[in-house]
């Protein structure tokens, strides 16, 4: 059965919440908020961001591109306005280089260790993309890593690779981290049916 993509929505969150609990809330059971927080937030439980994401997710400020087998989430890729997701990795050094804030960030990605190495992150990214474009498009940047020529835990991954980014149509803009990128691309704002069908 090939796999399919829904958005994160009050309809697909009790499979979401099925995956994060099969993983013991993931990453020390941070629920996927890490990057919704300014950073200046005290740190909370894994049942207190469980509640901060739901209603997040309630109220459409959280955004993600779930990947399914059948009807079974098996992974996503998290994105959203920037403003949605203020927290990323090396700040500092983000910000000694902005020129100017994107319009969407995408954030992370989580697989369930039972697939990973098949691919569900390369459908998450692409089906995040055309999200962003359906939501009216801009420009995106993403925070991936470059482990060329280097073998790594799948777990040191979630930001995704720099490699699987540039093949989905990214650019490297600059370098953040010893092997942290900025990576950048202009996503078209779909055509509704609508508009294409007067096209």
């Amino acid at each position: 059965m090939p796999l399919t993509s829904k958005a994160l929505s009050p309809e697909t969150w009790p499979e979401f919440a099925r995956l994060v609990e099969k993983h013991h809330g993931i990453f020390g059971g941070c629920w996927c908020i890490a990057f919704h927080l300014t950073g200046k937030e005290e740190r909370r439980g894994a049942a207190a961001y469980r509640g901060m994401k739901q209603k997040l997710v309630r109220e459409g400020r959280a955004h993600a591109a779930l990947v399914f087998d059948g009807p079974t989430a098996v992974g996503w890729c998290q994105f959203g306005p920037t403003a949605e997701l203020p927290n990323i990795r090396s700040r500092k050094a983000y910000e000694a280089g902005l020129r100017e804030l994107p319009d969407w960030r995408i954030t992370c990605f989580f697989i369930d260790r039972e697939r990973r190495g098949e691919g569900i992150a390369t459908v998450a990214l692409r089906e995040a993309v055309r999200e962003i474009g359906r939501l009216g498009g801009g420009t995106v940047e993403a925070y991936p890593e470059d482990f060329t020529g280097q073998r790594t835990s799948n777990s040191f991954l979630c930001s995704g690779t720099v490699g699987m980014f540039e093949k989905a149509g990214f650019h490297r803009d600059r370098k953040i981290a010893m092997r942290r990128w900025v990576v950048n691309r202009t996503v078209a704002r779909s055509r509704t049916k609508r508009e294409a069908s007067r096209a």
